[in-house]
C-alpha cells in the first residue's frame, strides 16, 4: 500500500516533477561540499579543514549522498530494475532526513569545538545546503507500487557475497567506531549508522535480507563468527579497544545465559548477576593468587566446571523455592537473591563469618591465565600484529560465548524451548497440556546459572580482582534492558543489546552523570516504537502486532516451511 505524503497531496501534483532533479542537485551539493575543507581548524573533529582529502566525516557525508543517488536512480533511471523490490520514496525520505540531522550536528559540533560559526569553511556550508535541498525534494518525490521483497530471489553465491559483505561491513565500522575517541565523532557515526540502517527498513531492503539470511543460516553464523574473529587484528595491538570488546563479551554471554530465562521461560529475574559473581567468586578463590582463601589450585578446566555447577547450584537452591511464584513476586524474591549474595560476600570477611572473600576488600591480584606455556598475559605476534592480553582472553571469550550461543539455539528448537515458550505465553494452558510447568522452570533458571558461572570464571582473571561492588542490582538491570532493547528470545538482538550497553558508556564518558537517564530514555522510546526489540523474533513480533494481516501471513508461512520434513 502506498502512503499519503506527510505533504499536502497539491503541492506533490504541482511541484512533484521537480523533485527527482532537485534532490539529484541536493545530492551533488553534498558530495561537492563533502570535498571542501568544512572548518579551518585541523583539531576539530579528526581534521576536516584539507580539501579533497576527506576526513572520516566528510566520507560519511559522500557515503549519505551516494546512497541518495542509488535510490533516486533505482526510484527513475537505470536502476529501476531495483525500484520494483524497493520502496526508494520512503527510503530516501528517511535517508534525507538522517542526513540533514548528520549535518546539522557536523554544525553544531563545529561551532561548539571551535570557538563560533566563523571557523565553519565554505565546504560545511555547501553541504548543509544539500542536505537541506535534498530533504525538501525528497518528501515532493511521489511513491509508486512495489512488490514484495520476499519473492526477490537472488542466485546463491550472490546471496552469500551480500552477507559476506554485511559482515565486512560491521566489521570495519565497529573497529572504527572503537577507534574514534572525540565524543561527537562517536555520536555523528552513529547517526550515519542510524539513518543508513533506517532508510534501508523504510526502503523495504533489510526486510529482503531477514529473508535471505534464513536461507543461508549457516553461512551467515559461519560469517560472524568470522568477522568476530577476526576483530582483534583491525586494532593494531590496541588494549584499550580490546578491553572493551572483551568487557562486552562477558556481558553478551551473560546476557545470552538470562535470554534463556527471561527470553524463553519468560521468568523475571532482577538478581542475574549473583550467578555470574559466583563463578567469579569460584575462579578467584582456586586462583594462585596470594590473597586466595583456599588452598587448592587446580586445572582451569576444572575450575570452569566448578565455578558453573556452583552457580547452576545456586539456581537450583533458589529457583527450587522462588519459582512456585510468578510475575512480580518473583522479580521481588530474585531482586532480594542479588542482594544476599553481595551482602554475603561482604560478611564473608573473618569477622562476620568465615574468611572466604575478604569481605569488601575482595581477592585482589589474581594472576593471568596460563595454559601450558600460553599465558595470556603476555604479548604474541601473529601476521606482524600484536595480540596483547585483552586479545588473548577477547579469543578465550569468543569461544566461550560460541558455546552458550551454541546451547541456547539447541535448547530453543527442541521439545524443551518449545515447552518454555509455551510456559511464558500462557502458563495454565501450558501445564493443562501436559507440561511440566515447574521441572522445566527449575531446568531453566539451572542450565542459565550455570553458563553464566562459566562466563564468571574467566572474568575474575580478565578484571585481575573480585570484589563485591562489581555484582550490584544496577548490572542486573543492565542485563534486562539488554535483552528488550535487543529482542527477547533471539541471539542477535542480545548481542547487539549488550554492544550498545556496554559501548555507548565507554565512548559517551562525558554524559556518564545520566547514564540511567539514557538508558530509560532508550527503553522507553523502544517500548513506544519498536516493543519487539531490535531484533525480533517472529513470534514476539507478532505478539505485538496482531492487527498486521500481511506479518500473520509471512509468519505462518515461515513456520510451515520449518516443519517441512
Amino acid at each position: 500500500m502506498i502512503k499519503i505524503p506527510d505533504i499536502p497531496e497539491s503541492v506533490v501534483v504541482r511541484h512533484g516533477a521537480k523533485a527527482w532533479p532537485l534532490a539529484l542537485a541536493g545530492a551533488g551539493l553534498l558530495m561537492t561540499g563533502s570535498l571542501l575543507s568544512w572548518s579551518g581548524d585541523p583539531q576539530v573533529l579528526g581534521d576536516l579543514s584539507i580539501s579533497f582529502n576527506p576526513g572520516g566525516l566528510q566520507i560519511q557525508a559522500l557515503a549519505l549522498a551516494l546512497l541518495a543517488v542509488v535510490l533516486l536512480l533505482a526510484h527513475k533511471g537505470p536502476l529501476t530494475s531495483l525500484g520494483q523490490w524497493a520502496d526508494t520514496a520512503l527510503g530516501l525520505r528517511a535517508l534525507a532526513t538522517w542526513a540533514l540531522l548528520f549535518m546539522v550536528m557536523v554544525v553544531v559540533a563545529i561551532t561548539i569545538e571551535a570557538g563560533g560559526l566563523i571557523n565553519i569553511d565554505p565546504g560545511g556550508w555547501i553541504s548543509l545546503l544539500g542536505a537541506v535541498l535534498l530533504f525538501a525534494a525528497a518528501r515532493l518525490v511521489l511513491p509508486r507500487e512495489t512488490r514484495d521483497p520476499a519473492e526477490a530471489h537472488l542466485p546463491g553465491w550472490s546471496e552469500i557475497l551480500v552477507i559476506v559483505v554485511l559482515m565486512a561491513a560491521i566489521l570495519f565500522g565497529t573497529a572504527y567506531a572503537l577507534g574514534l575517541t572525540d565524543a561527537w565523532e562517536f555520536v555523528l557515526f552513529l547517526v550515519f549508522v542510524t539513518g543508513v540502517v533506517i532508510a534501508g527498513i523504510r526502503a523495504g531492503l533489510l526486510s529482503w535480507l531477514g529473508h535471505v539470511t534464513p536461507r543461508h543460516r549457516h553461512v551467515l553464523t559461519l560469517a560472524a563468527f568470522a568477522a568476530a574473529f577476526f576483530f582483534p587484528f583491525t586494532q593494531n595491538g590496541s588494549d584499550a579497544n580490546m578491553s572493551i570488546a572483551s568487557q562486552i563479551l562477558i556481558f553478551g554471554a551473560a546476557a545470552m545465559s538470562l535470554n534463556i530465562v527471561v527470553g524463553l521461560a519468560g521468568l523475571l529475574d532482577l538478581g542475574y548477576i549473583a550467578f555470574l559473581g559466583a563463578g567469579a567468586y569460584v575462579g578467584a578463590t582456586l586462583s594462585t593468587s596470594a590473597f586466595a582463601t583456599i588452598g587448592w589450585n587446580p586445572p582451569f578446566f576444572v575450575v570452569v566446571l566448578l565455578g558453573a555447577c556452583v552457580s547452576g547450584t545456586l539456581g537450583l537452591i533458589i529457583g527450587t523455592p522462588t519459582l512456585r511464584v510468578s510475575g512480580d513476586y518473583l522479580a521481588i524474591v530474585t531482586l532480594g537473591f542479588g542482594e544476599i549474595f553481595r551482602l554475603s560476600m561482604f560478611n564473608l570477611d573473618g569477622n562476620n563469618g568465615p574468611d572466604l572473600t575478604h569481605g569488601p576488600n575482595g581477592i585482589p591480584a589474581i594472576p593471568d591465565l596460563a595454559f601450558g606455556s600460553f599465558n595470556f598475559g603476555d604479548t604474541h605476534n601473529v601476521l606482524g600484529i600484536p595480540l596483547a592480553r585483552f586479545s588473548n582472553y577477547y579469543f578465550l571469550l569468543l569461544v566461550v560465548i560460541a558455546f552458550i550461543i551454541l546451547v541456547f539455539s539447541r535448547l530453543n528448537n527442541s521439545r524443551i524451548g518449545r515447552g518454555w515458550v509455551a510456559i511464558r505465553e500462557d502458563e495454565k494452558a501450558a501445564e493443562a497440556m501436559g507440561v511440566n510447568v515447574f521441572g522445566l522452570k527449575i531446568l531453566a533458571f539451572v542450565v542459565g546459572a550455570f553458563l553464566a558461572g562459566m562466563a564468571g570464571t574467566i572474568k575474575a582473571h580478565q578484571d585481575v580482582s573480585v570484589t563485591p561492588d562489581q555484582y550490584i542490582f544496577l548490572e542486573s538491570a543492565f542485563l534486562l534492558a539488554a535483552i528488550v532493547l535487543g529482542g527477547m528470545g533471539t541471539v542477535a538482538g542480545v548481542m547487539i543489546g549488550a554492544v550498545i550497553l556496554k559501548l555507548l558508556p565507554e565512548k559517551l564518558r562525558f554524559f556518564s552523570d545520566y547514564r540511567l537517564l539514557l538508558f530509560g530514555l532508550l527503553l522507553v522510546l523502544m517500548m513506544r516504537f519498536r516493543p519487539e526489540g531490535l531484533v525480533a523474533s517472529k513470534r514476539r513480533q507478532l505478539e505485538f502486532h496482531e492487527e498486521d494481516e500481511g506479518l500473520a501471513v509471512r509468519v505462518e508461512g515461515e513456520f510451515a516451511e520449518e516443519v517441512k520434513p
